[in-house]
């Protein structure tokens, strides 16, 4: 058993009085619960950056950040 799990349990178990297995069973069914709600949808922020770099030429977006090349 992890580590985390078992110290869960036990931190159940202290603050309920109650015993090993109804421990066990109270923390699985809560894990249970938690599993029934739908996640929640990622949403990716995004801001203007202004139209100062065009990113669609790598070359030309890495000369314009780093100054042009001395090769």
């Amino acid at each position: 058993m992890a580590d985390d799990v078992a110290a869960a349990i036990e931190r159940v178990r202290r603050q309920r009085a109650i015993g090993l297995s109804q421990a066990v069973n109270e923390l699985i069914r809560a894990g249970l619960v938690t599993q029934d709600k739908p996640p929640t949808p990622f949403r990716q922020r995004s801001h203007d950056l202004g139209g100062g770099i065009d990113f669609d030429n790598i070359v030309d977006t890495l000369e314009t950040l780093d100054g042009p090349s001395s090769s």
